[in-house]
């Protein structure tokens, strides 16, 4: 019980904490990112009431999606964290969020300067590498389903690379303007990481891994996230934020030290 109360209040905090003007104020746009936080706030998602079983006293978890530029952009600083946290036997737990699933939004000339405008401020702060062959295109839809599903399709092939692929996954979108709509887009992605690409396009494609990832939506809404990236740390029952939105490897491991007395 202390747990969802404890869920219930964050959320609040949370919606507070996000009422203030967005980078987006096109109507058309329906992708909101406040370039000071660095963070992207996500559209509203049913949680579900099922109860979260723990698989360890503590951990670190990571809500992030794969086509949410500033999680490309706190990714070093990420990597730094887990590899801090596996040095302390803390477990890391990737969950996918769902920045924009099925998306729709116009691909214009708005779309497009709002994106590059964006992805610019991106590399200006964290030094990300971006490539912007992707603008050159007619048509795109930016659906982040497809790369959340690859990212949950690999947790369940092989967990312990999970991470990788995830970061893989941002890297050929980021900086090679790759489509991560495209099945094929993972297959060098499965090669790097030597996952077998015949098992990973039949899970990918199947009813079981859409299933899950609509779970791991349900559960990033469930643990109070409003927005990408977040980084929270689980002690016990209780769960509190290392960075809501773009922050340094070395603030979060302050704020991680702290809370780990």
């Amino acid at each position: 019980m202390y747990l969802f109360a404890h869920l219930r209040f964050t959320t609040f905090l949370l919606c507070l904490f996000f009422i203030r003007p967005t980078m987006s104020q096109n109507n058309d746009i329906h992708i909101n990112c406040d370039p000071e936080t660095g963070l992207c706030k996500i559209p509203e998602f049913a949680p579900t009431n099922d109860t979260i079983n723990w698989k360890s006293d503590e951990e670190i978890i990571y809500i992030g999606d794969p086509m949410c530029s500033w999680c490309w952009g706190i990714s070093p600083q990420l990597n730094a964290l887990k590899r801090y946290g596996e040095q302390k036997g803390i477990p890391f737990k990737i969950v996918m969020g769902g920045l924009r699933p099925g998306g729709g939004d116009k691909w214009n000339i708005a779309f497009k300067d709002f994106l590059k405008h964006h992805w610019e401020e991106v590399n200006k702060r964290s030094n990300q590498p971006f490539g912007y062959k992707l603008f050159d295109l007619e048509h795109f839809n930016y659906d982040t389903e497809p790369a959340c599903r690859a990212v949950v399709t690999a947790k369940n092939i092989a967990p312990q690379k999970a991470h990788s692929f995830y970061e893989l996954t941002q890297y050929y979108f980021y900086v090679e303007s790759k489509d991560p709509k495209e099945l094929t887009f993972y297959e060098p992605i499965c090669e790097k990481l030597k996952i077998d690409f015949n098992i990973f396009k039949e899970q990918f494609s199947s009813e079981e891994m859409k299933n899950n990832t609509h779970g791991d939506f349900s559960q990033s809404r469930q643990l109070g996230v409003s927005g990408f990236p977040s980084v929270l740390f689980r002690k016990e029952d209780q769960l509190h934020f290392l960075a809501r939105g773009y922050a340094s490897y070395k603030a979060m491991k302050e704020r991680l030290e702290t809370l780990n007395k």
